[in-house]
């Protein structure tokens, strides 16, 4: 199977985990939700020349009833799909693709069946929605954000990969067949969990972007 053919695959299965709503209302966003709940919106074009907004709610914590973190699909505000993550929705012209990590959502895109790929709009005040009213008010001053969030995950690359490496060098079949390594760089127990927590605020910030990756899960 080539591996165009296993990510369509792929595809298909992830769409297939949503499931039809029952048209409740949207529920409004509150401002102690800011660091618990994503919300993103966009226009889509209708085949009957409608403009509906589709909007895509995400619980970080996970829902009350059993924990799981689900993507719900709103059209117009009312209930449209919900599905696990990652979650694949069918939009006229396309797809919604909703994806998350450790620190937040990775990926939240129209992907239409023509054109280029477009992120959703964050709600105004959710964390995603004060990042990017940042970017536009501070476009220099959130470019260095930027870097410097990018310069922490890839340092804490740098100092967590060979400590997993010497961790994984002790064990007996790793000993027997290639051999123990000894990381070059060996930081006491309260300066690794402090390069941890400024990782991972590096990684949060690029997450209200939707820019993290397995990089930030590999960095922390």
């Amino acid at each position: 199977m080539t591996v165009s053919r296993r990510r369509s695959l792929r595809a298909r299965l992830v769409e297939r985990r949503a499931r039809a709503g029952d048209g409740r209302p949207l529920a409004p966003f509150r401002w102690w939700q800011v660091l618990s709940r994503s919300q993103l919106s966009i226009s889509i074009p209708d085949a009957d020349g409608s403009t509906p907004v589709y909007t895509v709610d995400v619980r970080q914590l996970g829902d009350g009833a059993d924990g799981v973190v689900r993507a719900r699909l709103y059209r117009d505000g009312a209930l449209s799909a919900v599905s696990r993550l990652p979650a694949r929705f069918a939009v006229p012209g396309g797809h919604i693709e909703v994806a998350a990590g450790t620190y937040g959502l990775r990926r939240c895109h129209l992907v239409p069946a023509v054109g280029p790929k477009r992120q959703l709009t964050p709600h105004p005040r959710s964390a995603e929605g004060r990042r990017a009213s940042f970017d536009r008010d501070h476009p220099r001053a959130s470019r260095v954000v930027g870097i410097l969030s990018l310069v922490l995950v890839v340092g804490g690359v740098g100092i967590a990969v060979p400590q997993l490496l010497e961790t994984l060098s002790q064990l007996p079949v790793i000993v027997e067949n290639v051999g123990t390594f000894t990381a070059p760089l060996r930081l006491p127990p309260a300066v690794n969990v402090g390069v941890t927590v400024v990782v991972a605020l590096g990684s949060v910030e690029r997450a209200l972007r939707l820019r993290s990756s397995w990089l930030d899960d590999l960095a922390t």
